[in-house]
C-alpha cells in the first residue's frame, strides 16, 4: 500500500510547489515563483518514472497528475506573467490572455488522457514545458515589452493544443533502486535553485524555449510543404489543361 502511494507523493509535491509559486508571485517574489515552477517540473518528471519502476501506475495517479499540472504549469505561470507584465494593460486583454493559457493547458491534458499520442512523441507542446517557458520568460519582464508576453502566451497556448509532434522523454525508465535516491535529487535541485535562482531559471528558459520552438518550426515546415504540394498540383493541372485544351 505504501509503495503504491509513493508516486502520488511526488505528484502532490508538484501541486504543492505550484501553490508556493502562486503565493510567491502574489508576494512579489517572482524569481522564487519561477523556481517553484521549475522544481515542480522535476517532480512531475519523477512521479511517472517512479510509478513505472515500482509497478504502481494507476488511473488515480494519472488523474491526480493532470489536476496538479493544471495548477503548477497552467495557473501558476499565467499568474506570474500577469503580475510581472500584464497587470498594467487593459483589463479585458490582460484577463483574457491570463485565462486562456491555463484553459488551453487543461484542454491539452484532457486530450492527452484520452489520446496519449504516438510512441516516442507528444502531440502538442506538453503543459510543463509551456508553463516553464512562460514562468521563466517572465523573469525578463523589465527587458521584454508586455505585447511580446501576450504574443508568447498565445503562441504557447496554441502549441499546446496543436498537432505538432514533440519528442517524449518521459518514457525513459528509472531503475527500481534509483527510486530511493529520487527525493535526494529533488532536495539537491531545490538547494541549488534557491542559491542561484536567476541563473538556473534563465538557463532552463533557454532549454525549454528551444524545445517549444522546435515544434513551432516543425509546424511551419509542415504548412510550407503542404503549400508547395498544392502549388505543384495546380501547376501540373494547368500544364495538363494547356496541353490538352
Amino acid at each position: 500500500m505504501i509503495q503504491k502511494s509513493i508516486p502520488s507523493l511526488f505528484t502532490l509535491g508538484n501541486l504543492l510547489l505550484g501553490m508556493f509559486g502562486i503565493m510567491m508571485a502574489l508576494n512579489g517574489k517572482i524569481g522564487m515563483a519561477a523556481i517553484m515552477v521549475i522544481i515542480a517540473m522535476l517532480a512531475d518528471c519523477l512521479d511517472g518514472r517512479v510509478a513505472r519502476a515500482l509497478g504502481a501506475e494507476s488511473e488515480f495517479g494519472k488523474e491526480l497528475d493532470s489536476l496538479s499540472d493544471v495548477v503548477s504549469f497552467g495557473v501558476a505561470p499565467a499568474l506570474i506573467m500577469y503580475v510581472t507584465s500584464l497587470h498594467d494593460l487593459h483589463n479585458a486583454l490582460a484577463w483574457s490572455v491570463t485565462a486562456i493559457f491555463p484553459m488551453f493547458g487543461a484542454l491539452r491534458l484532457a486530450r492527452f488522457n484520452v489520446h496519449p499520442g504516438v510512441p516516442g512523441y507528444f502531440i502538442g507542446l506538453p503543459i510543463p514545458a509551456a508553463g516553464g517557458v512562460l514562468a521563466t520568460l517572465s523573469l525578463f519582464h523589465k527587458d521584454v515589452p508586455p505585447v511580446f508576453m501576450v504574443i508568447a502566451a498565445l503562441l504557447l497556448s496554441y502549441l499546446m493544443v496543436s498537432t505538432v509532434k514533440y519528442p517524449n522523454f518521459k518514457k525513459v525508465g528509472l531503475p527500481r533502486k534509483a527510486v530511493i535516491g529520487a527525493p535526494i535529487v529533488v532536495i539537491i535541485a531545490v538547494a541549488v535553485a534557491v542559491v542561484f535562482p536567476d541563473q538556473i531559471s534563465k538557463m532552463i528558459f533557454v532549454l525549454l524555449a528551444l524545445y517549444a520552438l522546435y515544434g513551432f518550426k516543425q509546424n511551419v515546415d509542415r504548412l510550407a510543404a503542404r503549400r508547395r504540394r498544392r502549388n505543384r498540383r495546380r501547376s501540373d493541372d494547368k500544364a495538363y489543361h494547356s496541353k490538352n485544351g
